[in-house]
């Protein structure tokens, strides 16, 4: 894993370093504007987004959604549908009498 932490004069700036990046896994904005949080919402070019917290995936049940050079082909790494891909269901059906 990598941390970079850039500073940005303006939401305009921030956006174009985030965007302008071959990778798109996970990208925060620390920010007490509402309106520049909805607007890095709608325009961050990343699978997972995080306002106001470092990691925006902080629970295993969330699943990796990484866009461009950052995601892992037709799997994603956690949650269910990790689940699904490295089990195999079965139905058991009982009755005691």
């Amino acid at each position: 894993p990598v941390l970079s932490v850039m500073r940005a004069s303006d939401i305009d700036e921030a956006l174009s370093l985030l965007n302008a990046s071959t990778y798109g896994n996970m990208a925060s904005i620390f920010t007490g504007s509402g309106k520049y949080a909805r607007e890095f919402k709608r325009r961050a070019q990343a699978g997972m987004l995080g306002v106001n917290i470092g990691v925006a995936a902080p629970m295993a049940f969330f699943p990796f959604t990484g866009w461009k050079n950052s995601f892992f082909g037709d799997l994603h790494a956690t949650g269910q549908d990790s689940v699904r891909f490295y089990t195999r269901h079965k139905v058991i059906t009982t009755r005691w009498l």
